[in-house]
């Protein structure tokens, strides 16, 4: 299924079987109170509300010719009492509702959430984010009405379709026959309309996400959009998917607006129907029937088709809303590709070693190629391991694999001897701190930014990690020093001091094996060099993996690995594996590299 750009749309047919049907179902089973409470409440309100014809058609027929004050005061103090129990009971009822609507809304929400957390790496490169963020937020948001709103609301007509069908039997069933007889018209525009209706609201769907998805992107990308002046581009494709999003619309709404004015047409048809009927059939003898029946008859009609035509409505609203429900379920139903086997313990206390045997590896969407191929490699407990090569050689990828964001395709990856994929991912991903080179900082202080790695940290222990990676001259500099506000991404922040918050988060959290993806590339040269020895003290006793082009940060390392050389069809291994000095007097492929990054220097 393609869905990786913005303009691209997402499988349009998608069912919601009767597995979907049975779990909304079971997020209405907590308020099962709640329901009960509010039908009982409706069903007295909905009774109190359609008497009131009826006691007009007593008005009518015996209060007023008889000129009756007293029954006519009683009536109409009734009438008032029914209409305070009215408004009282709904009342009562829209409160129970809401409560119920958004509890329903709030565990669905952290359900979704919640599965997301567990992906896998893979989902998310497959899918821009702005598709994964419609879900959480605006399809949910649609839910949330219809839920808090609709379903009441649709309930409530029921009651008053079986209510007011009561109260017309009771006043004349021959009449009430012919009331019904638009029923079987209307079912059957529905079934035709339905199908048609489902297939334009999801396909609007599809097109709102593109939109979503093309709007984050480009906020994402502003400041690339701006140095490139891309701004008119942009513009005219934003124009472009807007207009395919207002297109899906107006299709949508054609077929959604046909409903209305059938229904309309069919109540009216059956109103003139009945004063047909009545004038020919029933306008004398045994049969005749009275100005206040007809009177009352014909106002019950009208309530008749207002709860068809709410129901339409609503019907309307689910039809829309079972396509956001479909991407929201299929999106809760997404499995992680990695994940805990059933046989899965607790990674012991981590020592450090770590091994590949055989590794084969290719991702997803990689069309069959290998990024590694046959890779074997061990390293022990406390050694710093550079890993060097061209780009998409497979450096990040190793790290990745030891982390167990992906699963090898062949082989086996081990840490102390213990396959990954034969322990629980938290407990191997908790003893492991891995920076990448697009160091992330979350909205809010810097302190808690960095007891992001450890939430039990003091604020001493916090303070002292920053000092370690000097991170701490211009966290101190700063207005409200560790308790500087920083915004989404730390966009306030230069890239440099976003790494330095990093490289203490790393140390705070202690970890026995920490891999440093291109970690120190955003820090200039001078900051590095003060930063060597919170280095050294960052990587004392830990297994480290360090990928860098810079000779200062890798030369030091115990063993320098050299990836690369796989061709179109295969992938990359271990060109070259030995410490700075010994692949230097090999001149082979690092001795190149280095003479290639000196004389660029110079």
């Amino acid at each position: 299924m393609a869905r990786n750009t913005s303009r691209v749309d997402e499988e349009l047919e998608i069912k919601l079987t009767r597995e979907h049907l049975k779990r909304v179902k079971g997020y209405l089973k907590p308020y099962k109170k709640h329901f009960i409470i509010t039908i009982i409440l409706m069903v007295i309100a909905g009774i109190a509300a359609q008497a009131n014809p009826l006691i007009i058609s007593y008005f009518m027929d015996y209060y007023i010719p008889n000129e009756n004050i007293n029954a006519m005061l009683i009536g109409g103090g009734i009438m008032l009492a029914l209409w305070l129990i009215v408004v009282l009971f709904q009342r009562a009822r829209m409160h129970y509702m809401n409560i119920t609507g958004q509890g329903i809304i709030h565990k669905m929400r952290s359900d979704l959430f919640a599965n997301i957390q567990n992906l896998s790496f893979d989902f998310f490169d497959s899918r821009p984010h702005g598709k994964i963020l419609i879900r959480v937020v605006n399809y949910i948001n649609s839910l949330a009405d219809m839920f808090s709103n609709g379903l009441v609301q649709v309930i409530l007509d029921v009651f008053n379709l079986f209510i007011v069908l009561g109260f017309m039997f009771f006043l004349d069933w021959r009449l009430t026959l012919v009331a019904l007889a638009g029923m079987p018209v209307l079912i059957a525009v529905v079934m035709i309309l339905q199908p048609a209706q489902r297939r334009a609201w999801q396909a609007f769907s599809n097109k709102i996400s593109n939109l979503n998805a093309y709007t984050h992107e480009s906020i994402a990308g502003m400041r690339v959009t701006q140095s490139f002046a891309r701004e008119e581009e942009n513009l005219d494709i934003f124009k472009e998917i807007t207009d395919d999003t207002k297109k899906s619309w107006y299709d949508a709404m054609k077929i959604q607006i046909l409903l209305w004015p059938i229904i309309h047409m069919i109540s009216n048809l059956v109103i003139t129907a009945v004063y047909v009927v009545t004038i020919f059939w029933f306008a004398g003898g045994p049969n005749a029937v009275s100005i206040g029946i007809i009177t009352a008859f014909i106002i019950y009609v009208q309530q008749f088709w207002q709860p068809i035509t709410n129901i339409g409505n609503f019907y309307n609203a689910i039809v829309t809303n079972t396509a956001y429900l479909e991407r929201i379920f299929e999106t809760m139903d997404e499995k992680p590709l990695i994940q805990d086997s059933p046989e899965a313990f607790e990674m012991p206390a981590i020592r450090g070693e770590v091994e590949f045997k055989n590794v084969d590896f290719g991702y997803k969407d990689g069309n069959g190629k290998l990024v590694l191929e046959n890779l074997s490699f061990k390293v022990n407990d406390g050694e710093s391991i550079a890993l060097v090569g061209h780009t998409g050689a497979g450096k990040t990828t190793v790290t990745s694999l030891i982390s167990r964001f992906y699963d090898v395709t062949a082989g086996e990856v081990l840490v102390d001897g213990i396959n990954v994929k034969d322990v629980k991912i938290k407990s191997l991903r908790r003893q492991m701190g891995v920076m990448m080179q697009d160091s992330f900082v979350f909205s809010g202080n810097i302190i808690d930014n960095i007891r992001y790695g450890n939430y039990e940290a003091t604020d001493e222990e916090v303070i002292a990690a920053a000092k370690a990676v000097r991170a701490d001259e211009f966290i101190s500099a700063l207005p409200d020093g560790y308790y500087t506000e920083v915004t989404e991404r730390g966009s306030t922040l230069s890239a440099g001091q976003r790494q330095l918050i990093s490289f203490a988060r790393a140390l705070l959290a202690n970890p026995k094996i920490l891999i440093l993806d291109e970690a120190t590339s955003s820090i200039d040269t001078r900051t590095e060099m003060a930063l060597q020895k919170g280095l050294e003290e960052l990587l004392k006793g830990r297994t480290s993996f360090v990928i860098a082009h810079r000779l200062s940060t890798i030369k030091n390392a115990t063993k320098i690995m050299v990836i690369g050389g796989g061709t179109a069809a295969s992938g990359g291994g271990i060109i070259e594996c030995g410490s700075h000095d010994e692949l230097l007097k090999n001149k082979g492929q690092y001795y190149e590299l280095c003479r290639a990054q000196y004389e660029f220097l110079n």
